[in-house]
């Protein structure tokens, strides 16, 4: 049996990462709420700016603008959206395993943007280009920043150094389920044949467009970007707070049952130590009587 002290240690210094495990557990949880709302929320809005957009293409065959331009794709690019920090369990494993899935599927291998340190980290010893980093984005993640990206990424493309652009990132499904999702972002596809909406179908149905569609749609089509990269950044941010809440509680439920496991340790130690004591007091005072 190991020795009381040692047992002792043990237990002491698992109830103290127990501590730590249920206090990160309660900090996701309540910062879980705030971005599952703001996750959700965003949605609609960009629903809504997809359904507006594809309002103002429908019955625009002649409509041209250089994010609409599609060509082969001879250098591709993937943005990757991970965490910073860890101990969220398989949040960014399962993404940047899905981006490796995409890497080997391409016909043409694409190059990396990262935001967050943890896919970064993991890239950076692999065979792959790492074409841009975006750091501190999580220090003031707002629709600025959001914004700041989608343009840099607008740029790109309009520049022709990359042809094609995909978002990786997690997509918030449930507290128990976030799904790895590599979608494209550019060339922005319009769906410009769309049929005539129906009463209950979300956005503008009949509009009268003033300025002409032309000028909005070059209005819309970058902020479409920007749109999709906030929600592809609150989707993570949401995913991410569910995958540490969920890590964290597996963690102090397997901390308690390490504690129970010592305790009992503990306890048949102590018992065969006083056994032990015993029977030397006993065979103590049988030498005495003799």
């Amino acid at each position: 049996m190991a020795n009381l002290k040692v047992i002792r240690r043990r237990i002491h210094s698992v109830q103290n990462t127990q501590k730590i495990t249920r206090a990160m557990k309660m900090v996701s949880a309540a910062k879980l709420r705030r971005a599952q709302e703001a996750a959700t929320s965003f949605r609609g809005y960009a629903d809504l700016t997809a359904s507006i957009l594809n309002e103002v293409a429908r019955d625009s065959e002649d409509a041209a603008h250089p994010l609409l331009e599609s060509r082969e794709a001879e250098r591709a690019l993937i943005v990757v959206i991970s965490s910073d920090r860890g101990l969220c369990g398989a949040f960014n494993g399962n993404l940047c395993r899905a981006v490796e899935a995409r890497l080997r599927e391409a016909d043409v291998k694409p190059a990396l943007a990262i935001i967050g340190r943890k896919a970064a980290d993991f890239f950076s010893h692999r065979d792959v280009e790492i074409k841009t980093r975006y750091r501190e984005v999580y220090d003031s993640p707002g629709y600025e920043t959001a914004g700041r990206i989608a343009a840099a990424l607008s740029a790109l493309f309009t520049a022709g150094e990359v042809d094609r652009i995909e978002l990786a990132f997690n997509e918030f499904e449930s507290v128990m389920r976030q799904a790895p999702t590599v979608k494209p972002l550019l060339p922005i596809a319009l769906d410009r044949a769309a049929e005539t909406h129906s009463a209950e179908a979300a956005g503008p149905v009949g509009y009268t467009f003033e300025p002409d569609r032309e000028h909005l749609l070059s209005l819309l089509l970058p902020k479409y970007v920007e749109v999709q990269m906030y929600r592809a950044l609150l989707e993570s941010i949401a995913a991410e707070h569910a995958a540490r809440m969920t890590a964290m509680d597996a963690a102090t439920n397997n901390a308690g049952e390490m504690i129970d496991h010592f305790t009992l340790q503990y306890n048949r130690a102590r018992q065969d130590a006083i056994t032990k004591e015993l029977m030397d007091i006993v065979g103590g005072a049988e030498a005495l009587g003799e």
